[in-house]
């Protein structure tokens, strides 16, 4: 069968890369002139198995107005904010007052993360490629008590769930991060110690270049100016190119599946299905490590400034901010200040911040939280998008669901959480 997957971020090369595997034609369609050049370009670098959650958090709710209104919160909002802000802001809510459905959702993305552990493993094993990349854990900081109740109660749904994880006493943590700075004090943290690390942008690339040695066809520099149908199924797919306005190009397939991350509300639409997704906005600095004893190990997740710091080999990735500002891609300076705080305060003189190249992408996110993965409206339509955060950590096991449901197999979990029509 030859399928047609839209988008070359890390959910759909690894997509491209399972549907080969079980034998199917694969096309790549993607508007850039590379695979992993949008989100999958700079984020934090973790692959965070047993540290996944929906974004509609009642929690949150409480939280938003004295993080908009901090000078370094980890949420901001561009004002005044357009309608298509205030909209999400509104399903946003009404889904983190939903009673239960915060602790369902994160319990499915929790299960989902960690059969997408095991796919990468699976992956890692067959072809090991480097990215940067390992599974030396990932430690959630506590610096005061709501912060350490808030880790115990995470720690106890874990622990339901089987999924490996410790407390850790402020020497032991010292122990895991010896470069951490001992002021300010922390009273513990979460361990993770199966969560792993990488260069999302790397390991994009490198399968993308196994793909096409085993027979993938990328188009790259193309963009679906239209979805072609027959009787309300998608056919063909009319693909464009923006530096020749002329060239028009179309691509017949049997199935299709959508990866497009941001794009793929609008693309959805031309498929007849609905999706409710928004660009949320974060920024990353990448820079070189001047003193690598200084450095985190691996991934730590600072609790004050809401932001991230993992080492990738001889580079540290420095990632913050839930930011709803639209499409817009300016870089603020007031932005980048904060994350080089937040590492002169836990990891100080560990790597070269003046020279750090800065980033900031849009992730694909879902008002409840959930991802899109499942089939779409018609019965050669999957839907494989809307990741938000947790793109990199879940891309494996979305992956492999995709080809579970393309050759009508049972897939490997429940995937009603996940469901593509829901909204």
């Amino acid at each position: 069968m030859h399928i047609a997957v839209i988008g070359a971020g890390v959910v759909g090369v690894t997509t491209a890369w399972v549907l080969q595997q079980r034998g199917h034609t694969v096309s790549v369609i993607e508007p850039q002139s590379a695979a992993g050049m949008e989100t999958s370009k700079a984020n934090a670098g973790q692959r965070s198995y047993g540290y996944v959650y929906p974004w509609a958090s009642p929690a949150m709710i409480g939280k938003a107005l004295p993080w908009l209104l901090s000078a370094d919160g980890p949420l901001k909002m561009k004002q005044p904010p357009s309608l298509s802000t205030l909209r999400f802001l509104w399903d946003t809510w009404r889904f983190a007052r939903k009673p239960g459905l915060f602790e369902a959702n994160k319990v499915a993305m929790l299960k989902l993360a960690a059969y997408s552990r095991q796919c990468f493993i699976e992956l890692e094993q067959q072809h090991p490629f480097d990215f940067s990349g390992g599974h030396r854990g990932l430690m959630e900081l506590a610096s005061n008590a709501k912060s350490q109740q808030g880790l115990r109660e995470n720690a106890a749904l874990l622990q339901r769930l089987g999924i490996e994880h410790q407390m850790l006493e402020p020497d032991e943590v010292y122990s895991v991060e010896p470069g951490l700075a001992r002021n300010p004090p922390i009273l513990g943290a979460l361990h993770l110690a199966n969560d792993g690390t990488g260069d999302c942008h790397q390991f994009t690339q490198a399968l993308a270049e196994l793909c096409a040695e085993q027979g993938v066809t990328f188009h790259y520099g193309q963009s679906v100016a239209e979805v072609i149908t027959d009787a309300g199924k998608p056919v063909a797919l009319t693909l464009t190119r923006a530096n020749e306005p002329g060239a028009v190009e179309q691509l017949e397939a049997d199935a299709f599946v959508l990866c497009a991350g941001v794009a793929s509300s609008d693309l959805g639409r031309q498929f007849g299905l609905k999706l409710s997704l928004y660009p949320v906005k974060g920024y990353s600095l990448t820079a070189a490590l001047i003193n690598p004893e200084k450095a985190p190990q691996s991934s730590v997740i600072d609790d004050q400034f809401k932001v991230v710091a993992t080492r990738l080999n001889d580079r540290l990735r420095v990632t913050g901010f839930v930011e709803l500002a639209d499409f817009n891609r300016d870089i603020p300076a007031r932005r980048l200040a904060t994350l080089k705080r937040a590492i002169d305060l836990r990891f100080p003189g560990a790597a070269d911040l003046d020279t750090a190249e800065a980033w900031a992408g849009f992730r694909p996110m879902t008002p409840d939280g959930p991802p899109a993965i499942g089939k779409g409206p018609a019965d050669n339509l999957f839907i494989n998008t809307a990741h938000g955060t947790f793109g990199w950590t879940l891309s494996a096991g979305s992956a492999n669901i995709v080809g579970q449901l393309v050759d009508g197999e049972q897939p490997a979990v429940e995937l009603d959480a996940f469901r593509p029509g829901r909204f």
